[in-house]
């Protein structure tokens, strides 16, 4: 098998599966139906949206940590609260509607851990056309604004731009990215694909090779990451160097330290 056929056979196994995909829409369904009875007119509306409406979602097999993100926008009518106000609102709705799953708050979200998948659920408010979202921890601010659907249209014309490339790509470097211990956000990994220039590439080992040329960590990232950054992309360079050479064994090897197969 070339490194090519790995990568792309790979990028395929990434995909959520027919099962999958119908269990999470039968979860999302009662999540809903169960937002609405609890809720009513206190909740102007509720979608999903995120990387599961991208198709870049890893499957479960491949990442433990994968989840749906479900945003729950929140009728200010009456007075906007505290982002606390409504995390604890959603608390006490999925206490009452999940009392046997695992629940936790991880701000700014809640956690509702169900056998198949993880759904983080986003409280929001929305006005003056934009929608807000809980501050992380970290920040000084209560509220920071977000456009939960902004990065969909990017990612699919960049996607069809490179002959549908870029989201075995992302699903690749996302699962790289778990099997390291999620040393960046899988949201920092979309975007820095979707705004890397991609030259002369055709086939996925070439996005591949390009994007790990490209990538590189800020000042104040930690040095270890730093390490393991550096020693993937010279473990690609090596990988296109063996190809290079006609030495495709020694590049097969290679490239499963990089993404072994599942």
């Amino acid at each position: 098998m070339s490194v090519n056929s790995h990568l792309t056979s790979l990028a395929s196994d990434l995909v959520l599966s027919e099962r999958e995909e119908l269990s999470i829409s039968i979860s999302i369904k009662e999540l809903s139906s169960r937002l609405n009875s609890c809720f009513s007119s206190t909740v102007t509306e509720h979608f999903q949206f995120g990387s599961s409406t991208r198709g870049t979602i890893l499957p479960r097999k491949a990442d433990n940590h994968s989840d749906i993100d479900y945003m729950v926008v929140f009728d200010i009518s009456n007075g906007q609260m505290k982002p606390q106000t409504y995390l604890d609102r959603l608390r006490r709705f999925v206490n009452l509607k999940y009392s046997t799953s695992e629940i936790s708050q991880s701000h700014p979200t809640i956690v509702l851990s169900l056998n198949h998948i993880n759904f983080e659920l986003v409280p929001a408010i929305y006005y003056n056309y934009t929608y807000y979202i809980p501050s992380p921890a970290s920040s000084w601010l209560e509220w920071t604004s977000t456009y939960p659907y902004g990065t969909n249209q990017l990612l699919q014309d960049k996607n069809k731009l490179h002959n549908y490339q870029i989201k075995p790509l992302v699903r690749l470097v996302k699962y790289w990215n778990t099997r390291n211990g999620h040393p960046f956000s899988s949201f920092l990994i979309e975007q820095h694909i979707i705004n890397q220039s991609f030259g002369h590439c055709s086939l996925l080992k070439d996005y591949f090779y390009e994007f790990w040329s490209a990538f590189n960590c800020t000042y104040d990232t930690p040095q270890y990451i730093k390490n393991m950054v550096n020693s993937t992309k010279q473990y690609a360079i090596k990988t296109k160097e063996d190809e290079n050479n006609n030495m495709h064994l020694s590049a097969k090897l290679k490239i499963e330290k990089i993404v072994p197969s599942l």
